[in-house]
Parts: C-alpha cells; structure tokens; sequence
C-alpha cells in the first residue's frame, strides 16, 4: 500500500472483526461490532505543535467514531489525527 498522510495524520488497518454466532444464527456486518483496535500502517511526519511518536507497526485502540474510513486497494483503512489515538498495546 502507497499511502503517505500529511502533518499529525495516521494510516491504520483496522483488526477484523470477530464473527460471534448463536446456535447458527449468522450476524450481518450491519449488526457487528465495529473495531477499536488496529495496526498502525503510515504515519505523517507530526506538526512543530506535535511531534510524530507513533510509527507503522504499532498497535494502537482508539475511539468507535475516530477517523475517515476510506478503501484503497480492497482494504478497509482508517486515516485519523495522532490525538484520536487512544493508547499502544
């Protein structure tokens, strides 16, 4: 993937979500439980306000409705400001 996010922005690959069945009852991606935990692929070089201290491979939790969701080349991605990390695992 050749994606370079500018100033305090973040590239992340979402973890997928875990498919939870009942007694064979198949639930629908509408229904699933969105990921709060993924892999840090692109980093931005930071702004002189804030530095840059994630880079590609962290694995970082962030909040249900952080980021942009965009595809690009068949993957789901997640571009987000530095700030709407919530911690590294």
């Amino acid at each position: 993937m050749n994606i370079k996010p500018l100033a305090d922005r973040v590239v992340i690959k979402p973890t997928p979500a875990e498919e939870v069945t009942m007694a064979g009852i198949i639930i629908p991606d509408s229904a699933k439980e969105k990921p709060l935990k993924g892999e840090v692929v692109a980093v931005g070089n930071g702004t002189k306000d804030e530095e840059m201290i994630l880079k590609p491979g962290d694995t970082v939790l962030y909040g249900k409705y952080a980021g942009t969701e965009i595809e690009l080349e068949g993957e789901k991605i997640l571009i987000m400001r530095q700030s709407d990390v919530l911690a590294t695992l």
